[in-house]
């Protein structure tokens, strides 16, 4: 009920003209406030609830706001979900339609944000713990590559990363890092220690020269009938290290054959080599290590050629003169004999100088071997001459067929009979010259592709049938007159058997597919009844078990109730994901709503009478400190006062569970002396009684409707001086004033506070 509403049952008497009581006329209705201005203070009341972060009263306008656009603002203003997802509850089924969209919108909107915020998480848990595994890895071509990877994937998502998650990604790539810098230290030091070798292997050269430099000026200072010998000796000293030079090349470049398989050219520069050193000093220690450990290779590779060269050599002898006589076929023989020369070939051109004697032997045992195949070849031509007639009348026959066939109306059976016959005939008589036979081949050809093509006309014309058939089948599986679809079908098979002739191989696959397209007419409607059945009757067992989870919630009490309270929006959303069947969804909505609001008001009922619990202890906190405080009021004894004092002070200590606010209102209360005017302290208190009668909707004592009609007037007065609406108190507020109200008799206390429980009680059974 509103408070205009309220009003217009029971308005008030005009306050500028009051009647004498024995003859009060009925006093006229207030008018209506202006909507225009009513809206405007909605708007004000909207801005000011949505600054104070007052969701109750966006809520409230949500559901009571005058106009659409208030309601719309409201709802787009709401942003806690449970706050929602009531608000969707309430409205859904109503006839604000946008406002339920906008909810709505908002619920999905949030659910896409969580789940958004635990992908990005879970990212970001992939990628420190890639991080944390590749920094104990051991140093590869990939490490780095790897680590800048990782890297960028975690800088996308380190902002949101917590402060342990992004300290121990950073730790785990600053170890990935001094792993990459101990190898580059590795690999410096280890150029160093070469550098090192290379520049005391320059110093001795320099050394060297410089003592060739001394030498070479001594001896410019000796007699000059020396002159000619040191020339002597120096162009021989050229020509030798010109010859170390040459050798060493040869050297690189026999290693390199070597190393590329190719023997012949490294025994060949060996062979330079040699001729190299008749004119060339002893060669320096380097040089000749090198090429003691050439001739080794060459050695050990001679040796193997000969050790394994000269065994295959016999082995293949051996094996063509075991083809002598042998019973094989002759093709057979002829092909053993063939591939043998080829492996002789081969081994010849890998070994080096062939042995004349074991390739004489090769030789005539192959001669030997093949006198059999070449008498069977001898055969196979007399062979190929008589099939090479055979054919000839083959293709005679099927020319003599072509001419015959009237092909306007042709036999069709009889000519892919006469086709498939001639072919098989063809194959049969052979093997016949190919040279010979090449036109004769060319001719048949040509006269097989020629009955060939319309054969294939009139196939491909039957299997476009066929497959018309095929398809009209296919769209009457799809049709809803089932009836009409199996006659329609039967007319197809009919058809289907008028059809000519198609391809073997096409036949069969294009039979099973039309089969399969009358089969699936039948089996369709069967098969979409009982898995959609199935499906619904699995769907309806799940959301019997959320409806009886649901249940079983509702019927907890105190704790356990507040805990299983929180797979509420879980369980909702489970419901809300299932199909169910038209015959039962009602039904089951239904029980899970009722279920549902049952657990709504479970859990509200326990918060609220653990929070009465609290509030009713605070009362009866307020009553000592009443006692106490009226004590004062009344000038009482000193010892009294602070007995009486004393007695509050230790309640309050005891006030461990209930709400601070009212504690330190009654705090308050016993630090302040009060007003003594009981009876102004008695009206505040009745007063208090009926805002709170207001706000519950409760009737306010005979004695007291006066007095209510009095305020309600005073305060809608002050409104519509404001131009806005009347502000609702709230139970919370009033009862923070009563705690804080001046003191009055025991008596008329007893009887208010009576009063003020009952509105309280009553909020909480509407809740």
């Amino acid at each position: 009920m509103s408070l205009f509403s309220r009003f217009k049952k029971a308005p008030p008497a005009p306050a500028a003209k009051k009647q004498p009581e024995t003859a009060a006329p009925n006093p006229p209705a207030p008018t209506a406030p202006d909507p225009a201005v009513l809206a405007a203070h909605e708007e004000e009341t909207l801005r000011a609830a949505i600054a104070a972060g007052d969701s109750g009263a966006v809520a409230k306008l949500v559901l009571e706001g005058a106009s659409t656009r208030i309601r719309q603002q409201a709802a787009e203003a709401i942003e806690d979900p449970e706050q929602i997802r009531k608000l969707i509850r309430t409205v859904r089924g109503g006839n604000d339609k946008s406002v339920y969209k906008i909810l709505t919108r908002k619920r999905d909107a949030l659910l896409a944000q969580e789940r958004e915020i635990e992908q990005r998480q879970a990212e970001i848990l992939a990628a420190s713990t890639e991080i944390e595994r590749h920094s104990r890895r051991p140093f590869d071509a990939l490490f780095t590559p790897t680590l800048e990877q990782l890297e960028n994937r975690w800088n996308l998502v380190a902002t949101d990363a917590t402060a342990e998650v992004a300290a121990t990604a950073q730790a785990a790539i600053d170890r990935s890092r001094e792993t990459i810098a101990q190898h580059l230290r590795q690999i410096a030091a280890q150029a160093s220690r070469e550098l090192a070798a290379a520049n005391a292997a320059a110093a001795a050269q320099a050394r060297r020269e410089q003592q060739e430099k001394e030498a070479a000026t001594a001896a410019a200072e000796q007699a000059q009938s020396l002159e000619e010998e040191r020339k002597v000796r120096k162009e021989k000293l050229d020509a030798e290290t010109q010859a170390l030079h040459q050798i060493g090349g040869l050297l690189r470049k026999a290693r390199g054959a070597l190393a590329s398989g190719s023997s012949k050219t490294a025994a060949g520069l060996r062979r330079a080599i040699e001729e190299k050193l008749q004119h060339a000093p002893s060669l320096p220690a380097q040089l000749a290590s090198q090429l003691k450990q050439l001739d080794e290779k060459l050695q050990e590779l001679k040796d193997w050629k000969s050790f394994s060269v000269a065994p295959k050599r016999v082995d293949l002898i051996e094996r063509m003169e075991s083809l002598i006589g042998a019973s094989l076929h002759p093709t057979a023989i002829a092909g053993h004999i063939k591939d043998l020369q080829e492996q002789w070939r081969t081994l010849s051109k890998g070994a080096g100088d062939e042995v004349e004697a074991d390739w004489q032997r090769f030789h005539e045992a192959s001669q030997k071997a093949f006198q059999p195949c070449r008498e069977f070849y001898d055969a196979q031509d007399r062979v190929k001459e008589e099939n090479l007639l055979q054919r000839n009348q083959v293709f005679e026959r099927l020319l003599a067929f072509e001419g015959r066939q009237n092909w306007d109306e042709p036999d069709w059976r009889t000519a892919i009979t006469a086709v498939r016959e001639s072919r098989q005939l063809w194959r049969q008589h052979s093997p016949v010259d190919a040279t010979k036979a090449e036109e004769l081949q060319r001719k048949f050809n040509e006269l097989t592709s020629s009955i060939q093509s319309r054969i294939d006309a009139e196939y491909a014309r039957n299997v476009k049938a066929k497959r018309s058939l095929i398809e009209r089948a296919r769209g009457l599986v799809e049709s809803t007159d089932n009836k009409a679809a199996v006659e329609e079908v039967k007319r197809l098979q009919e058809q289907w058997k008028s059809v000519g002739p198609v391809p073997r191989d096409e036949d069969g696959k294009l039979w099973e597919e039309f089969r399969q397209q009358c089969d699936a007419l039948f089996q369709k409607r069967q098969q979409e009844f009982d898995s959609r059945n199935a499906a619904f009757e699995a769907n309806r067992s799940q959301a019997i078990a959320l409806c009886e989870d649901m249940e079983k919630i509702a019927g907890q009490t105190d704790q356990e109730l507040i805990e299983s309270a929180k797979k509420l929006p879980e369980l909702r959303l489970a419901f809300d994901s299932i199909e169910l069947p038209k015959a039962n969804a009602r039904q089951l909505q239904d029980r899970f709503e009722r279920a549902f609001e049952r657990c709504r008001k479970a859990v509200t009922r326990q918060h609220a009478r653990d929070a009465e619990r609290g509030w009713t202890d605070l009362f009866d906190a307020a009553n000592v400190v009443r006692t106490y405080r009226l004590a004062v009021a009344r000038n009482a004894d000193v010892t009294e006062v602070d007995a009486l004092k004393q007695a509050a002070e230790q309640h309050l200590s005891t006030l461990v569970q209930s709400p601070k606010v009212g504690l330190t209102a009654l705090k308050s209360a016993i630090a302040q002396p009060g007003n003594s005017d009981l009876v102004a302290n008695t009206l505040a208190l009745r007063t208090l009684c009926i805002r709170a009668e207001i706000v519950t909707d409760s009737q306010t004592p005979a004695e007291d409707h006066a007095l209510r009609r009095e305020y309600q007037l005073k305060r809608l007065t002050q409104s519509m001086g404001q131009g806005r609406s009347a502000e609702t108190d709230k139970l919370e507020t009033l009862a923070i004033e009563w705690l804080r109200a001046d003191p009055v008799e025991e008596a008329v206390y007893v009887q208010l506070i009576g009063r003020f429980k009952e509105c309280r009680k009553r909020a909480a059974l509407s809740s």
